[in-house]
């Protein structure tokens, strides 16, 4: 295509340099032969004017009372006469065309007689006739006294000088005009190249895109608006990369959250039915049993209550999850540091159950600006996590204080076992992620710390876990509610 750029470019501009050549030329030719005309034209009517007053003051002088034979009889001096005057070879006729007398006969031998023609009929005319570059003009007119037309004169005059500078001006012409439209041909044929090649190399370039090679650039050390078109390009060419880097990680990521949603179904799937299924066995056995069997009673009536109080549990994580872009309660005011405590006191009963102890320390006004129930569910998630998680006969520390800055608050809750991976940690807040850990107690979906991380972010606050030498520490900080006057 842009090889036909090109040729529509040379042709065009051949064409138009022809015809403007071809134009130039011809208007230059006509413009001349008008002007040599209206000289020509000119020095013939000063020729005759000459003429006439010649003949005239000669009649005038001689008062021959027969005006046709005068003319005849002084024919070779009036010829001899003009021809000294007017550098013009003469000849003279009769009214009948008949010659009388010749300067040089040889001048009007051979040649066209329309204008003696014409001068008989009592006409002026004149013939111009060319050869090579020298001219001549043959003319004739009527010579009349006192009204009676008494003879014919007719001039030879050589015009040669005038049409061999003509000429001469004509080539010089000619020559600079060529010179200068082959200049300018020339040139527009290197500009032509100038924009065609960058375009067929853009085309080029666009094509290896089209053909799934994204490696290439276009460097054109150029200002101008195809050096911009070929910025724009490798810009053009750079966000498709970066949006095509994006589409595959969106891809990935997509794909990695399909399948975590596919382990989540049937892990949901797979928990929900093992306790259904142990409560709803033990309930028709106890109901086919009743009370004769009073410690299968007891245990079957504690089993249930286990596993129920456990089911409600995986259904209140279920329904936080559903509900985190749920409208939130109103905030307000919440002393971190005494609900922190209840908790302990009120988890430290889980812990005994599995030989586990909990330390706190946390200081007083660790006041944040927060919901209170999603608070509580923060903290219980994460003292439940230490827990489940810890090594046998684990003291799980938790802390609470003022940070640095007085802006924020920071809480740990810090616990021994098992020394999870980096990947085990950068995956742990993941939704729908279930790590596999030797401590991993029956019915837990990984869905705690999901929660966790939403109502810290919900809070504009950040958490982060670290796992070192057998111990597993989560640091949350918040930011601190600021009290003036007794008010937030």
């Amino acid at each position: 295509m842009l090889h036909t750029l090109r040729s529509k470019f040379v042709i065009g501009f051949f064409l138009i340099f022809c015809l403007s050549f071809l134009l130039l030329n011809v208007t230059l030719k006509e413009y001349i032969r008008s002007s040599n005309k209206s000289i020509v034209t000119s020095d013939l009517i000063d020729l005759k004017n000459n003429g006439n007053i010649y003949v005239t003051q000669a009649f005038l002088i001689n008062h021959f009372t027969n005006n046709d034979l005068y003319f005849g009889q002084m024919a070779e001096e009036m010829a001899g006469d003009l021809r000294r005057a007017t550098s013009s070879d003469v000849s003279a006729y009769t009214i009948d065309g008949n010659l009388l007398y010749s300067t040089d006969a040889g001048k009007f031998a051979g040649r066209s007689t329309d204008d003696l023609k014409l001068a008989l009929k009592g006409k002026t005319a004149y013939t111009i006739s060319y050869k090579g570059s020298a001219g001549s003009v043959l003319y004739s007119y009527p010579v009349v006294i006192d009204g009676v037309k008494v003879g014919i004169l007719r001039f030879a005059k050589d015009f040669s000088s005038l049409y061999e500078q003509t000429g001469r001006i004509l080539n010089l012409i000619f020559y600079l005009a060529l010179a200068i439209f082959l200049a300018a041909f020339v040139f527009s044929y290197l500009l032509s190249r100038h924009i065609t090649i960058p375009l067929m190399k853009l085309t080029n370039a666009s094509t290896e895109v089209i053909r799934g090679n994204r490696n290439v650039r276009l460097a054109f050390r150029r200002k101008d608006e195809i050096g911009r078109l070929a910025d724009n390009f490798n810009d053009m060419i750079e966000r498709i990369d970066s949006q095509i880097a994006t589409i595959g990680r969106d891809r990935d990521r997509l794909q990695s959250l399909i399948e975590q949603e596919k382990r989540f179904f049937d892990n949901v799937t797979h928990e929900l039915k093992t306790p259904l299924t142990s409560i709803l066995g033990y309930a028709e056995i106890i109901r086919e049993n009743g009370e004769s069997d009073p410690a299968f009673f007891r245990k079957g009536m504690t089993h249930i209550v286990d596993e129920s109080r456990r089911l409600h549990g995986m259904v209140l994580n279920l329904l936080e999850v559903s509900r985190r872009d749920a409208v939130r309660e109103e905030a307000e005011p919440i002393d971190a540091g005494v609900l922190l405590r209840d908790l302990c006191d009120a988890m430290s009963i889980r812990a005994k159950r599995y030989k586990k102890s909990i330390v706190l320390t946390a200081g007083d006004g660790l006041v944040v600006f927060g919901e209170a129930d999603r608070l509580r569910q923060l903290f219980i998630n994460l003292l439940d996590n230490a827990i489940k998680y810890s090594a046998p006969l684990a003291e799980i520390a938790v802390a609470g204080e003022h940070g640095p800055n007085g802006k924020t608050l920071r809480f740990m809750i810090s616990n021994p076992g098992e020394t999870l991976s980096a990947g085990q940690i950068a995956s742990a807040f993941k939704p729908f992620y279930s790590g596999d850990r030797t401590f991993k107690e029956e019915g837990s979906m990984g869905l705690g710390l999901s929660i966790v991380q939403s109502i810290v972010e919900d809070h504009c606050g950040t958490i982060r876990m670290e796992s070192d030498k057998g111990r597993t520490t989560v640091y949350v900080e918040l930011p601190a509610a600021i009290i003036k006057g007794g008010e937030v």
